[in-house]
């Protein structure tokens, strides 16, 4: 397939509910859709998650548009593809800037399966007609605020619940939840906001049968995760350590955690999510899809995703409802009986609402082949 065009959509969209953690509070979710179209006219989409700012990794959404403009979209326009992986391995010349491959390479995935006629997890390798749904739970204003939403999502059907978690608000929001909740999968996500001095403290979590305290520490320290992890029984699940399959293999040769959190744009894309799926499979290690506060098309491809074998946990893969009064897709995906449907249309198998891009649009570029 050849791309003869690439459009980029900077979108701004409100959540329905602040969302917070040890780091930040989000109320205005920016986002940039990938539009990729081949000489037949056939159409792909991507989109690149990467936040306002760089609290989460070193991308914004300005460096990512910037990024993706002046450097990868040359390597694609006007150039033949015959396979999806070719991508990473072009894209692979530049350092980083994972969200920006990822958003690019997605966008190309979505196109190839939709002209090899076939949805994008049955293009993976996907098992599964539904994947289990969880869901995360941003800090609150009390402890009784956050056990009342909770008990709100656990009623309309999640199987896994993640709350946020920060030295001063851990013990003090697990314990009453545990109590609240006896039976209930819950984790904890800390953001990296514990250190080695806070051992004592971790250790502490272990008396509330936690499926896994994810990211405690700090994001380059892999090694200091493999010396907690001798130290407590709770899992230790990495997310934003993970941003590669060699970091993936690093992680799992060391011993510094127990599950991997797989989010599509923080490890580089699709291909490389493979990569690292395999690896998972080989050496027991059970995978889950976390989310970013993205559109449907991002949740999509998540979705896809973790229908594959290694994707054993239930993922942050929320209705869209939870976040957006109007997704950007149709049919919007959603939550029933604790599980949400692999689409099993074309590609990423569900269609963008151009009308609602365009509500929510900021700017937009165009780049065009010339050969």
């Amino acid at each position: 397939m050849k791309i003869n065009q690439i459009d980029f959509h900077h979108l701004g969209m409100r959540l329905k509910a602040p969302f917070a953690n040890s780091l930040t509070t989000i109320q205005d979710r920016e986002l940039i859709l990938i539009e990729i179209r081949d000489e037949d006219g056939v159409v792909g989409w991507g989109e690149c998650v990467a936040f306002s700012s760089p609290w989460y990794t070193e991308e914004t959404c300005g460096t990512a548009w910037q990024v993706m403009g002046e450097f990868l979209v040359p390597l694609l326009l006007g150039e033949i593809i015959d396979h999806p992986g070719e991508v990473n391995e072009r894209f692979s010349i530049y350092r980083y800037n994972s969200m920006a491959k990822a958003a690019l390479e997605g966008a190309v995935w979505d196109l190839w399966a939709k002209r090899e006629g076939r949805s994008l997890a049955a293009t993976l390798g996907g098992v599964r007609e539904y994947v289990a749904a969880g869901v995360a739970v941003g800090a609150q204003g009390s402890v009784q605020d956050m056990i009342e939403l909770v008990r709100q999502r656990v009623e309309e059907g999640y199987q896994r619940v993640k709350v946020k978690i920060q030295p001063g608000a851990d013990l003090e929001v697990l314990g009453p939840l545990r109590k609240a909740f006896p039976h209930l999968p819950l984790m904890a996500d800390a953001n990296s906001a514990y250190s080695l001095k806070d051992i004592d403290r971790l250790k502490a979590l272990d008396e509330f049968q936690l499926l896994m305290v994810e990211q405690p520490l700090a994001v380059d320290d892999i090694m200091d995760h493999a010396k907690l992890q001798e130290r407590i029984n709770t899992p230790i699940c990495l997310d934003e350590s993970i941003t590669s399959f060699e970091d993936a293999r690093r992680a799992v040769e060391w011993g510094s955690c127990q599950v991997i959190n797989v989010k599509l744009g923080r490890v580089g894309g699709i291909s490389e999510a493979m990569r690292i799926h395999e690896l998972a499979m080989q050496r027991e290690i059970p995978l889950w899809c976390g989310g970013m506060l993205e559109s449907g098309i991002s949740r999509s491809q998540h979705i896809a995703l973790a229908s594959l074998p290694g994707f054993t946990l239930p993922g942050d893969l929320s209705a869209s409802s939870r976040y957006w009064s109007k997704d950007i897709i149709t049919p919007e995906t959603f939550v029933k009986n604790g599980l949400i449907h692999v689409p099993t249309g074309p590609g990423i198998g569900v269609h963008v609402n151009y009308e609602q891009v365009e509500a929510v649009r900021i700017r937009s570029q165009r780049f065009q082949a010339t050969k």
